[in-house]
């Protein structure tokens, strides 16, 4: 009988993902459990699978509200980085002046940044502005972390298209932001939409952020689940139901948009 490698790579496939996806599974599971049940039983199946965390969350607290606050901070950022990395990946691909290197090295450094180091900083010309407790802070700061990343991939999208199409454009009286409005910017949006679908990923589920720049009002869904926490204790099941319901549309947006995400990274790697 002749060894089957596809079926040992399909094997080792389903063992990786079981791997990776195992603390989702058991956030999932202990979702439909009380805190006591989680925390006295060494079994990860609800014995008694139960929606009082879910109805909690649904009565006693905002977090549809909280959720809509995520969903304008996810999509405000998202737009705004990916316009701002477009625009300068078209630059990046299509011009070769100074002032663009350096912006390429800025953007290497901010890269690198630690990302924390920079939140009370922040919080303290937030709050001599005014602008704690809004939306605008989180958005703007969500629009700088997102851009180096995007602009290195959209870059790598515009430098595949070719620049016969700038040049045949030229001649027909186009400038530079009409070739780019008409030219790079369609044939460029397998790639603008995998830089949207990652950057919206990170805007709805940082955490740090939010929860030192915006106030209970205007709190996102990931804050959310901190909130439950005291220091006298800490309600796993409630967390854990919370933590189901913040990634659940991510989830469904990812499956949807999975075969797109595909497409985008395979153009982008091929020229």
């Amino acid at each position: 009988m002749k060894f089957n490698f596809k079926w040992l790579l399909l094997l080792i496939g389903l063992v990786v993902v079981f791997i990776v996806d195992f603390p989702i599974l058991t956030v999932l599971l202990n979702s439909f459990r009380t805190t006591d049940s989680i925390l006295s039983s060494r079994n990860i199946l609800p014995d008694q699978p139960t929606l009082t965390n879910y109805f909690y969350i649904n009565t006693r607290t905002h977090f549809w509200t909280f959720l809509l606050n995520s969903g304008i901070v996810a999509s405000a950022s998202t737009a705004l980085g990916t316009g701002l990395a477009a625009l300068a990946g078209f630059a990046m691909s299509r011009f070769r002046l100074r002032v663009l290197g350096i912006y390429n090295q800025a953007l290497l450094i901010v890269q690198m940044f630690p990302l924390i180091l920079a939140i009370i900083p922040l919080f303290i010309i937030f709050r001599r502005l005014d602008m704690v407790n809004n939306f605008i802070p989180v958005i703007l700061v969500y629009t700088v972390i997102q851009l180096p990343f995007a602009t290195w991939m959209l870059r790598s999208y515009f430098d595949s298209v070719p620049k016969e199409l700038d040049e045949a454009a030229t001649l027909e009286g186009y400038n530079s932001f009409s070739i780019f409005w008409r030219v790079a910017l369609p044939l460029g949006a397998p790639g603008i939409a995998v830089s949207a679908i990652f950057c919206f990923i990170f805007s709805w589920n940082e955490l740090l952020y939010a929860l030192i720049l915006m106030r209970r009002e205007t709190q996102t869904a990931p804050v959310v689940a901190t909130s439950f926490m005291s220091g006298y204790q800490v309600p796993w099941g409630q967390i854990m139901a919370t933590g189901t319901l913040v990634a659940l549309p991510v989830i469904i947006f990812s499956l949807i948009v999975s075969r797109q995400m595909v497409r985008g990274l395979t153009m982008g790697a091929i020229k």
